[in-house]
């Protein structure tokens, strides 16, 4: 049997493997690292392919594929979203990325998203909050305590700076779940019975909830002016989390307008509506914060250039380590042109 050649070897990072990297670096310099690749990411946001997601959505969920590339790298993710998978013991995400090779198509990294997806999508709200968020912000309000509530907080305290948390779900024992998760992180942990009380003290709010419908998770008597609002809960058409007119009071920046419009809470306002993408204002040519008064809205549903930065990033912290495994995934005949004798002579 033919032995591949080192050239056609991939490295593929597992969830065990993703999960020792962690540790390995620690979780808040990863989201740390993380946020750095993604800001640099956004400086050159021209140079990138942009479209958006490719989605098979069902009554139960949605499947996607989301790629982009810079001319030199290709990458992609396969992420899918389905509510009702907790009731069988699910995640309500999963996901798995690919980079290749523009010269020659070859994949250079495959990794698991599952974990990624939570980093990142955690590490761009922080970013978001850092620019845009009030400065000297030190409470959040996390309304959805699920499976990115403790990472959306530690990141906002590596990055931004908070030192309070206040949590809210419509289910007690997520938040019972995240308050024991985040008990040794420095943070103060606040639980809430209500929304309303969560907000209480907040300079940044955070809703991250997973039902795919129009909800209102916030109403407009509950958002005060001087306030930054991370609306980051799965998105897809016919799923928001704010009340319309707290859109009308906001100055709302976006990811990829053409997306957020039929994802995003802006599916709720006209087409024309007025937004600032964000990689405009880390480049300069947009403004972000103008007012202490303004209330300042993340419309975040997640974009292939924040998970090809994070890919990217993994791509080389695994660099030197022992925390991949290299994958039989390409063929390798001696002869390229030869393939049907090498599966011949793998007799």
């Amino acid at each position: 049997m033919t032995t591949p050649s080192a050239k056609a070897l991939v490295p593929f990072v597992s969830v065990d493997q993703m999960m020792q990297l962690i540790h390995h670096i620690g979780l808040a310099p990863m989201m740390q690292g993380i946020c750095d690749r993604i800001e640099a990411d956004f400086r050159r946001w021209p140079l990138f392919d942009k479209t958006p997601r490719l989605a098979s959505h069902s009554d139960v969920g949605v499947i996607e594929l989301m790629p982009t590339s810079d001319g030199e790298v290709y990458g992609f993710k396969y992420v899918n979203g389905h509510p009702g998978n907790t009731r069988d013991g699910l995640q309500t995400v999963t996901a798995f990325g690919l980079l290749s090779d523009v010269a020659n198509g070859y994949p250079v990294l495959f990794s698991e998203m599952t974990i990624l997806t939570a980093l990142r999508t955690a590490a761009t709200s922080a970013l978001a909050a850092r620019v845009l968020a009030p400065k000297g912000s030190t409470v959040m309000a996390m309304i959805g305590n699920g499976a990115q509530s403790e990472f959306q907080s530690i990141a906002m305290q590596a990055i931004v700076g908070i030192t309070e948390v206040r949590l809210y779900d419509v289910d007690p024992a997520a938040t019972a779940k995240c308050a024991q998760n985040l008990q040794n992180s420095g943070l103060k942990v606040v639980s809430c019975k209500t929304a309303e009380e969560a907000i209480l003290g907040a300079q940044i709010i955070t809703t991250c909830t997973a039902d795919k419908q129009y909800a209102t998770i916030l109403t407009d008597n509950m958002v005060g002016a001087g306030v930054h609002l991370n609306a980051i809960g799965g998105d897809c058409p016919g799923k928001t989390e704010l009340a319309p007119a707290i859109l009308h009071r906001a100055d709302i920046f976006v990811e990829y307008p053409e997306q957020t419009r039929v994802e995003g809470e802006i599916q709720q306002l006209d087409a024309d509506h007025p937004v600032t993408e964000f990689w405009e204002v880390l480049s300069g040519t947009a403004q972000g914060r103008t007012d202490a008064k303004q209330i300042t809205l993340f419309d975040s549903v997640g974009f292939a250039i924040e998970d090809f930065s994070a890919l990217c990033y993994v791509r080389d912290a695994i660099k030197g380590t022992e925390f991949f495994t290299p994958l039989d995934m390409l063929a390798d005949p001696d002869d390229p042109r030869d393939l049907f004798g090498m599966v011949n002579r793998a007799q």
